[in-house]
């Protein structure tokens, strides 16, 4: 076994040398040093089932074999020149992107991570519109900057106490919880009529974008009725406001379709995408029609956006996305997945509420009163990774298992996930 420092050492250091914004999860972590596939080792040799893809950002499944060989290949030809000199993959890259995203979506713009990419999305919008204000919903998250944190919908991920002015919020389309307090779909869709309200009593009438998560991850896998969208849209362009689509955690086959909008017959004005698109190599993108995007005429570049390396693995995920048909396997799993967690709801009332699409899937933890049951979910969790499971937790008050594994995942891999689970809740209960 090779010599690693190992979690006791790793933890001391982080203290010492990391800024203290950043956590972890588990109160016995492990130290992770080997991926394969939908599996990850720590340094101890033990083996789990990764069902969190560090945030769905592995969908191709850890160190990819087609993937890697294709990244290695480019780093030994050429690193790295920035995007201002002329490589070839950026340009094929973007090609393959206007292809496969939604609509009239053309013209990419390159970055590292879906906070640039969603920043770069709300300069694109004030751009175009002539406008500075924007709309985000509840229980959103778009990112660590201070803008990207004051559009960022849940408190916790809201570090600056002193946000950017000029941000509304609408409620969040959370029908679980609804924050109106109704059912659908008597409601008639008041949350998303609530965005007309705002627009002409809350803000100047000058908003250049809405900004929204298609699935809201960190909300807890919080999935928009049927009919959403539509209306949303429709109430956006009757004032000119351009409909910015987050796909940075559902981008990349996670639903059953190559972007999660795509479940609701909506086309973005502008879409952003981060996480998977590199499968760990960084990179991001936001793209936008021509229209749009042709008002981006004022120099700007991005260091280390679209570089050869990070460009190469875009292609070779999309390459392998598409030869391994993960759209279909995620949809037929992602089924079989929220189909298994809801026999287990039947026979445990911890879990309040199953919800997702494809492989993208929340299971909420409640008490018997239905208060979130954000202690639970920490020792499931922790127990879970005991047998060799990992698995996200999120939610608005951190009661949500989330399940967003490598779309490379087996049936028997999420077979034996359930048996699990179902022995960890008679445990806990």
């Amino acid at each position: 076994m090779e010599d690693f420092i190992g979690s006791k050492s790793i933890l001391e250091k982080r203290q010492q040398y990391i800024m203290p914004c950043l956590g972890h999860f588990y109160a016995n972590p492990p130290q992770f040093v080997k991926g394969q596939m939908q599996y990850l080792f720590d340094a101890e040799g033990k083996k789990y089932l990764d069902c969190f893809a560090g945030v769905s950002v592995i969908n191709c499944g850890h160190c990819n074999p087609y993937i890697t060989k294709a990244i290695c290949k480019q780093v030994n030809d050429l690193q790295h020149v920035c995007n201002i000199y002329l490589t070839e993959n950026m340009v094929l890259l973007a090609e393959r992107l206007a292809k496969v995203t939604p609509g009239k979506l053309q013209k990419s713009f390159f970055c590292s991570t879906g906070t640039e990419a969603n920043e770069g999305a709300l300069l694109l919008a004030s751009l175009y519109t002539k406008n500075s204000e924007y709309i985000a919903l509840r229980g959103g998250l778009h990112g660590r900057t201070k803008l990207m944190m004051s559009v960022t919908g849940i408190g916790m991920w809201r570090t600056d106490k002193n946000p950017v002015g000029g941000i509304h919020f609408a409620p969040e389309p959370y029908c679980y919880r609804c924050p109106l307090g109704k059912k659908y779909p008597e409601c008639d869709l008041d949350c998303a009529n609530a965005v007309e309200d705002i627009i002409k009593n809350a803000t100047s009438g000058n908003v250049a974008a809405m900004i929204v998560e298609s699935i809201q991850g960190n909300a807890g896998i919080v999935v928009p009725p049927a009919g959403y969208f539509a209306r949303l849209s429709e109430i956006l362009a009757q004032y000119g406001i351009l409909l910015i689509v987050d796909e940075v955690q559902t981008g990349f086959a996670r639903t059953g379709k190559m972007f999660a909008i795509e479940n609701f017959g909506v086309e973005p004005d502008i879409m952003t995408m981060a996480k998977a698109l590199g499968n760990g190599v960084p990179i991001s993108a936001f793209i936008a029609s021509a229209e749009v995007a042709d008002v981006y005429t004022r120099p700007g570049a991005s260091t280390l956006g679209g570089n050869p390396v990070s460009s190469t693995a875009g292609i070779a995920v999309l390459d392998y996305i598409e030869k391994h048909d993960l759209l279909s396997h995620a949809a037929e799993l992602g089924k079989y997945l929220k189909d298994g967690l809801c026999e287990i709801q039947k026979r445990h009332g911890i879990i309040g509420d199953v919800r997702g699409i494809g492989l993208m899937v929340g299971a909420e933890l409640v008490e018997k009163d239905g208060a979130p049951a954000a202690d639970k979910l920490e020792k499931i969790a922790e127990r879970m990774k005991d047998r060799g499971f990992i698995i996200g937790k999120n939610g608005m008050a951190r009661n949500v298992l989330a399940f967003q594994p490598p779309l490379v995942i087996e049936k028997h891999d999420i077979s034996d996930m359930l048996e699990a689970l179902e022995a960890t809740l008679e445990e806990v209960r």
